[in-house]
């Protein structure tokens, strides 16, 4: 019996790193790593991610196991139309944020020549307050993971009851699962996170990687909640 259930905790925390990768999650995470300057920023912007995700299905899960119940489908599909309405607000300000960067020449005369230089100012003022922006970055991070938990709390919920016989059992599952989730977040972010990074000093190709993104996020959000909306037919459940 401790074998069988150390193998299940072994495929869940597998899955946990499949479950990682999903488009909606790395497109979400994403945006976020387009705005980190330095690599391990982009890392624990996925760290992060892992940790409200986690939190979400350990403690949604685990209430909806204990009551016996399963979560309406209404409210399941309706938890997922907000992750749409989530990617595409994460593009919004991702394209916006890139807008803002202005790059300018200014040229400096030594020893009788000029000399060009590059300098891009963002608008916002963002790089007055670095600190600020970390803190505020892994919050959102933080954020996004506990929307998808949500929106993912249902699947995550069969997909436990159909494995473990205990809530205790299904604690540990979900923790594992989740462990799972954050390892693989952690990687893909560092990995999605060394073209920003290498770009940070060439602006034009940093601002054309994270408008790139930006797009990506806002165009996959509209599909994801077009897709929901009629051909998985929540329009009906609404209406």
């Amino acid at each position: 019996m401790e074998i069988t259930f150390l193998s299940v905790l072994a495929v869940g925390f597998i899955l946990g790193i499949r479950h990682a990768i999903e488009p909606d999650h790395v497109i979400a995470v994403s945006t976020i790593a387009s705005q980190s300057k330095k690599l391990w920023h982009a890392s624990l912007a996925g760290v992060f991610w892992g940790i409200g995700h986690t939190v979400t299905l350990v403690i949604v899960g685990l209430v909806v196991i204990l009551m016996k119940n399963e979560i309406p489908e209404k409210l399941a599909m309706s938890l997922e139309f907000l992750v749409g309405i989530m990617l595409v607000y994460l593009g919004v300000r991702t394209i916006l944020s890139f807008k803002n960067i202005h790059i300018h020449i200014h040229k400096h005369g030594y020893d009788g020549e000029d000399h060009p230089h590059i300098h891009s100012h963002q608008s916002s003022g963002e790089h007055d307050h670095k600190h600020k922006h970390h803190n505020t970055t892994y919050l959102g991070s933080v954020f996004i993971g506990l929307v998808h938990g949500l929106a993912g709390s249902g699947a995550m919920i069969l997909l436990t009851m159909s494995t473990v016989k205990s809530a205790g059992e299904a604690a540990i599952y979900i923790s594992i699962f989740g462990a799972g989730t954050v390892i693989g977040m952690f990687f893909f972010t560092t990995i999605i996170g060394i073209p920003f990074v290498l770009s940070e000093k060439r602006r034009t190709v940093s601002r054309t990687f994270g408008l790139i993104t930006g797009v990506i996020s806002t165009a996959f959000g509209i599909f994801y909640m077009y897709n929901l909306g009629f051909n998985e037919g929540l329009l009906n459940l609404w209406l």
